[in-house]
């Protein structure tokens, strides 16, 4: 069904369909700067593109609804108010990444705020038992001994890898997350980094 706005000028008020076929053409960073100017088609129009993509890999990480839902909300919410500023100093940075950084941040904080209340919710992340799609995505612009050398991995040891290199997380970060000591995460990092050293030698 086509979208119409309301075009007033000098004359009576005229109805035009809004062609989205320019918004569909433009890549993500392209929209990212249309919103960075106000345009609430464009935000529409990423939110549209990116929203399930970034709702599956949110519930990769955390198996309770509400809690994707409410930190979805929020990542959009802070994509619309800083949009301007991230056009103006990305440098060319991936659109997309800037946004699974900001959910991945907003992820941590919930899962800490909800520790702070105590009320300890049933979050729990899912186990990897497959590679997840950023992770084929990612390794599908490497060479073939530096991919099977990932996807070689150990579960624990992937998902912290991801959650610190693919995702930009700290540390404590990680643990919050993946519910795991910090000492843990240290070691697991520690072994993968190993493991793909030994695996590319």
């Amino acid at each position: 069904m086509p979208h119409y706005i309301w075009e007033t000028g000098a004359g009576p008020g005229i109805v035009l369909p809004v062609v989205r076929q320019s918004l569909e053409t433009l890549d993500e960073g392209a929209l990212l700067r249309h919103v960075a100017r106000g345009d609430r088609r464009a935000f529409d129009e990423l939110y549209r593109r990116t929203s399930p993509w970034l709702t599956a890999r949110l519930r990769r990480r955390c198996a309770d609804d509400d809690v994707v839902a409410e930190v979805l909300q929020d990542t959009y919410l802070a994509v619309w108010r800083s949009a301007a500023s991230q056009a103006r100093h990305s440098g060319g940075g991936s659109a997309v990444g800037w946004l699974w950084t900001i959910a991945a941040h907003r992820l941590v904080d919930a899962f800490r705020a909800r520790a702070r209340a105590a009320r300890v919710p049933a979050v729990q992340t899912f186990a990897t038992v497959a590679p997840a799609a950023e992770e084929e995505a990612l390794a599908g612009g490497m060479e073939a001994d530096l991919e099977q050398a990932l996807l070689a991995l150990p579960p624990n040891l992937r998902r912290v890898l991801r959650a610190m290199v693919l995702d930009g997380l700290t540390t404590r970060e990680t643990s919050v997350l993946l519910g795991m000591p910090e000492g843990t995460v240290k070691t697991y990092a520690r072994r993968a980094r190993i493991a793909l050293r030994e695996a590319l030698s």
